[in-house]
């Protein structure tokens, strides 16, 4: 029966995904922000490109943006290199990495804040939910 649960909890596992994939905006020097549409979105290399990244240069005629997969190591360093050219300034360049979907688009508006009420409930993903549940009944019944 271990061997059972074992097998049906590693397999769930594989299915769900231990192989991740992130979806970013691409474009390259567009003004405006405006490759924030869906026609922008790309899916990043499996396992390699982990993180979305976005330039902002600032430029004569205005701001251009630069919106792209990369790798966490990549990306992280080209950000922190860059960082003191980060100034707002003209010939300003800023990177910066996160590693969402789709969080090299726009800000989102934050969510007001109920005053008073129940607690937020905890979303939890259905297969995850459903994998649990099954380790939890098999545990218990073994």
């Amino acid at each position: 029966m271990r061997l059972l649960t074992f097998t049906t909890f590693f397999g769930f596992v594989l299915k769900t995904g231990t192989a991740l994939q992130i979806q970013c905006y691409q474009c390259e020097e567009v003004k405006h922000n405006d490759c924030s549409s869906p026609e922008f979105i790309v899916n990043c290399t499996v396992n390699v490109q982990d993180m979305c990244q976005k330039e902002v240069l600032v430029k004569e005629d205005g701001i251009h943006y630069r919106k792209s997969c990369a790798s966490s190591g990549a990306c992280l360093i080209a950000s922190s290199g860059y960082q003191q050219f980060c100034t707002g300034k003209l010939h300003s360049v800023c990177i910066s990495c996160c590693n969402t979907p789709l969080c090299n688009g726009p800000r989102q508006k934050k969510r007001p804040v109920p005053s008073a009420g129940p607690p937020a409930r905890l979303r939890v993903p259905p297969r995850l939910a459903e994998g649990l549940l099954f380790l939890l009944l098999s545990l218990l019944l073994t």
